[in-house]
C-alpha cells in the first residue's frame, strides 16, 4: 500500500504546531542574553548560561525519538502526545522566565523551556517521514521550514512591536523590561494554540496501517552489540578525563567540565550497553540507542559533519549577536542603557529578517536550485552566503546595513532547515526514523555544546572584550561546512 498523498491543506496541518513551537525558540534566541545580562550576566558568562539549551536537546531528542517510535495511544496517535506535554511546559517556562527574580532562576527556566521545546520539536521531524509519501519528503520539509521562518518572524518581532506601542523597553537593574515580559506571555500562548491545532487536525496511521506502507521496505538490522570491542569505549572515558584535567593544568573555563563528562558519559554509556547486550539484555533503550548510533546509514554519517560545522555557526550567533549589536552599531555594553535595550529590539528585528528570508527561500530558492544543482550543490552554495553574511560584520556599522547581512544568513538558515532532512529522510528505516532523527540532533547540539564551553575560554584569551570576533567563527565555521557538502553524493 501506498500512503495518501497529501494536498496543501495536510501539509498545512501537519506542520503548523511547529509555527508556534519556533516562537518559543525565537523568543529564546533573540531574548535569553538580553535577559541573563539584565539580571546582571556579563558579556564573558553568557556561553555558561547558556549550556542548559544544547545540553537538554543532546539528552532529550534521542530518548524522545526513541520512546515516540514505540507509542501508540490510540486515537491520541505516536508522536501527537509529545507534541501535547512539550508544549505544556513550554508554555509554563515562557510564562514564568520574565518574572525571574535571579539568574539562577532564569537558568532553571530555560533548561525547561528548551527541554520542553524539544520534546515538542523531535516527534515533528520523524511526523513528516511519517505522514508522507517519499516523494513529499522535500515539499514536506520546505512546508516546515517556512512555518520555522514564520514562526521566528513573529517570536523575534514581539519586542520590537511592542516598544512601538509604547509598552516599557527599559526597566530597572536586575529587572527585565517589560517588552519582553509581555512578548513571552503572548508566545508561550501562541505556541501552545498552534501545537494544538496539529493535534486535534491530523490523525496518524496506526500500526497496522504503518507495517502495510512499508511491507516491500528492507527490514533494519541493527548491529551486534555483544560483539563490539571495549577498547573504544574506554577511548571516550580517557579523552574525558583528559580534558577535565586540562580545565585546570590550562586555566580554562570551569564550563569545560562539562564536555570531558560528556566525552567521558558516552564512552560509559557505550560500555553499559555492550555489556548488557553480552549478558542477553539487549531489549532495553540504552541498548538500542547506542546500537542505532552504531548503525547509522552512511549518508547520516556525511551529513552528520556539515551538521556539526553549520550548528557551530548558528549557535554563535544566538548568544553574540545581541552583545556585538549593542556595542559596535549602538555604542553599549551597558545592559541597563536606553542604547543596549535598543540593539536588543533591533537583534529581534535582524533576526526576523533572516527567518522571514528563510520562509520564503524554502518554498522558492531551494526546490528551484536544487532541480537545477542537485541537493549538495545548492546546501553550499547557501552556507557560503551564510557565511558572507556573519563576515559583512565587521565592515557594516550602520545597523540598517545590517538587514543585508540577514539575507545571505536567512538563505543559509533555509537551507540547514531543510536540505539535509530531505537528503536524509528517505534513507532511514520507516520503524527507526523517530530514534534516528533524535540522533542526528546530537551532531546539532554537540557543536553548540563545545561553543558554550569553549567559546567563553578563547574569548577571554584572545579577545577580552571584543565580542565582534565571534562573527569571525561564524563565518569561517560555515565555510567548512560548505566544502563538506560538495564530498555528498547521493
Amino acid at each position: 500500500m501506498e500512503k495518501p498523498r497529501q494536498g496543501g491543506a495536510g501539509l498545512w496541518n501537519i506542520s503548523f504546531g511547529f509555527f508556534g513551537i519556533q516562537i518559543g525558540f525565537a523568543l529564546q534566541n533573540a531574548n535569553m542574553s538580553r535577559v541573563f545580562q539584565s539580571l546582571g550576566s556579563s558579556v564573558d558568562d553568557l556561553s555558561a548560561l547558556w549550556i542548559a539549551a544544547p545540553l537538554t536537546g543532546l539528552l532529550v531528542q534521542p530518548v524522545i525519538g526513541h520512546l515516540s517510535d514505540r507509542t501508540w495511544l490510540g486515537r491520541l496517535g505516536r508522536r501527537r502526545p509529545y507534541f501535547l506535554l512539550g508544549a505544556l511546559f513550554a508554555a509554563f517556562a515562557l510564562l514564568f522566565m520574565p518574572r525571574s527574580d535571579g539568574l539562577l532562576m532564569a537558568a532553571l527556566l530555560l533548561w525547561v523551556l528548551d527541554a520542553s521545546l524539544n520534546i515538542s520539536m523531535e516527534p515533528f521531524r520523524a511526523f513528516v517521514g511519517d505522514m508522507l509519501q517519499k516523494e513529499q519528503h522535500v515539499v514536506g520539509y520546505a512546508v516546515q521550514t517556512a512555518f520555522i521562518g514564520a514562526g521566528a518572524v513573529v517570536g523575534s518581532l514581539f519586542p520590537y512591536i511592542l516598544d512601538h506601542l509604547g509598552v516599557a523597553n527599559i526597566a530597572a537593574p536586575g529587572e527585565v523590561p517589560d517588552t519582553v515580559r509581555y512578548s513571552f506571555w503572548v508566545g508561550g500562548a501562541a505556541l501552545f494554540a498552534a501545537v494544538l491545532w496539529t493535534v486535534l487536525t491530523t490523525r496518524e496511521y496506526s500500526p497496522t496501517e504503518m507495517r502495510s506502507f512499508n511491507a516491500n521496505v528492507e527490514t533494519h538490522v541493527a548491529p551486534d552489540l555483544a560483539a563490539r570491542k571495549i577498547l573504544p569505549c574506554l577511548a571516550w572515558i580517557g579523552a574525558g578525563a583528559v580534558v577535565a584535567l586540562m580545565v585546570e593544568a590550562c586555566a580554562m573555563e570551569k564550563e569545560m567540565y562539562l564536555l570531558g563528562v560528556l566525552l567521558a558519559g558516552y564512552g560509559l554509556a557505550s560500555l553499559a550497553a555492550i555489556q548488557l547486550a553480552r549478558c542477553g539484555r539487549r531489549d532495553n533503550m540504552l541498548a538500542h540507542i547506542v546500537g542505532d548510533v552504531a548503525g547509522m546509514p552512511p549518508i547520516m554519517k556525511q551529513l552528520a559533519v556539515i551538521q556539526f560545522f553549520s550548528w557551530s555557526a548558528l549557535f554563535i550567533m544566538w548568544i553574540h549577536t545581541t552583545p556585538v549589536v549593542a556595542q559596535y552599531m549602538f555604542g553599549s555594553a551597558d545592559s541597563a542603557s536606553a542604547a543596549y535595550q535598543a540593539g536588543g529590539n533591533w537583534v529581534g528585528v535582524l533576526f526576523s529578517v533572516y527567518n522571514g528570508v528563510a520562509a520564503i527561500a524554502a518554498l522558492t530558492l531551494l526546490p528551484w536550485t536544487a532541480r537545477r544543482m542537485g541537493q549538495a550543490r545548492t546546501h553550499a552554495l547557501c552556507l557560503t552566503a551564510g557565511a558572507a553574511g556573519f563576515a559583512s560584520f565587521f565592515f557594516l556599522r550602520d545597523p540598517n546595513a545590517l538587514l543585508l547581512s540577514e539575507i545571505g544568513i536567512g538563505v543559509a538558515w533555509s537551507s540547514i532547515l531543510a536540505m539535509p532532512y530531505a537528503m536524509l529522510a528517505s534513507s532511514l528505516p520507516a520503524a527507526k526514523i523517530g530514534v534516528y532523527m533524535g540522533l542526528f540532533n546530537i551532531f546539532v547540539v554537540v557543536p553548540q555544546l563545545l561553543v558554550a564551553t569553549a567559546m567563553g575560554s578563547i574569548m577571554k584569551a584572545f579577545f577580552p572584550g571584543e565580542p565582534i570576533w565571534t562573527m569571525a567563527f561564524a563565518a569561517g565555521t560555515l565555510l567548512v561546512a560548505a566544502l563538506a557538502s560538495l564530498r555528498i553524493r547521493i
